[in-house]
């Protein structure tokens, strides 16, 4: 089998004006999760909104389910957060007829107990508004000129809204298990949904790789299925709608890509065009992803950040934004200093 390796996905504003370290420490790396309801203060899950620092998910998970005496099952996040920064972040445990256990028995100096409520129902995936990220580039070395023009098109324009390289896996084996697993090897359940996912998002970020070759990212083509902005809404356009366009512009649609499975929306005219092209020619991924049954879906080409904001430190760059769930900070890093090692989120 063809050893598989990450290409370097095109830029959006003609490549990084500098270069820097991210996440040297804890503090220049700190994310808070958004959800989008409020709990409701009663019922059999309880709601923990946790800090924690050098700490993965999955970790905490498993230290709230045994601190709880519940199954692994029981105990649920609505995302995945990288272990390198400080991070806000929630869980929800199921503990029906039970009384709220001591949680203050698993804080630490690198975990903290922010907040408990109860809710009538567990902590599903995706249901997060957003992120807050407050992140700072060190070492940075650069354009400086270049780059305060490259954050204002952000600004105003989006960025591609790439899966981040961890999805993918160290340099991108996650692909080559994928593949292995679609000509016959066996995994275990997590990791068939950790290389299914991983192959999805390689089929995406190739759309908008070429997408992004001919600067129709962030515009409407024809045949586009368009995602409202701050849902999961989609809807085909009509060719012929000029509005389309216009909507585009404003930030208030966003032409999608698929994320390869069966039905869902489908892509026409020059928009399914390019997206049947990508899927023809990595056949071995889509018809692998096929033969798991898995349903399509559309994501967003672009992630439009929200209150993002600036300030230069003497050789340091403190960024501060907004993101969608699903978006990667790294996406929007990556404009201005490239794939910094050890980017994660």
């Amino acid at each position: 089998m063809t050893e598989f390796s990450l290409p370097e996905w095109p830029y959006a504003y003609g490549g990084p004006s500098g270069t820097g370290d991210i996440k040297m420490e804890p503090e220049d790396f700190v994310v808070e999760e958004v959800l989008s309801f409020q709990p409701e203060g009663s019922g059999e899950h309880i709601f923990l909104y946790i800090e924690k620092i050098g700490e993965n998910t999955e970790y905490v998970a498993r230290l709230l389910a045994r601190h709880a005496g519940v199954r692994q099952r029981d105990v649920s996040y609505a995302g995945m957060k990288d272990r390198h920064g400080r991070t806000q972040q929630w869980f929800s445990v199921w503990l029906p007829g039970k009384e709220d256990p001591d949680w203050s028995g698993i804080e630490t100096e690198n975990l903290t107990i922010l907040q408990t409520m109860r809710h009538a129902r567990k902590l599903k995936r995706g249901v997060l508004a957003g992120n807050k990220f407050t992140l700072l580039i060190r070492n940075w070395t650069g354009n400086q000129e270049e780059a305060e023009k490259q954050l204002q098109l952000i600004k105003i324009q989006g960025f591609p809204n790439y899966f981040g390289s961890q999805r993918f896996g160290h340099h991108g084996q996650n692909i080559n298990r994928a593949l292995a697993m679609f000509a016959g090897a066996k995994v275990k359940r997590e990791q068939r949904s950790l290389y299914l996912s991983a192959a999805r998002s390689y089929l995406f970020n190739l759309i908008l790789a070429q997408r992004v070759e001919q600067a129709s990212w962030h515009r409407a083509l024809s045949g586009d299925v368009f995602k409202l902005e701050g849902s999961n809404s989609c809807f085909s356009g009509d060719s012929d709608d000029a509005s389309l366009s216009a909507r585009v512009e404003q930030g208030d649609i966003h032409p999608t890509g698929i994320m390869w499975g069966r039905g869902g929306k489908i892509a026409t005219a020059e928009a399914g065009a390019l997206e049947n092209a990508v899927i023809a020619a990595n056949a071995s991924l889509a018809d692998g992803l096929l033969a798991f049954d898995l349903e399509a879906d559309r994501r967003a080409l672009r992630a439009l950040p929200q209150d993002l904001d600036w300030q230069w430190l003497d050789n340091q760059l403190k960024l501060s934004f907004n993101l969608p769930a699903g978006s990667y900070a790294t996406a929007l890093l990556r404009e201005i200093i490239g794939d910094a090692p050890g980017a994660g989120y």
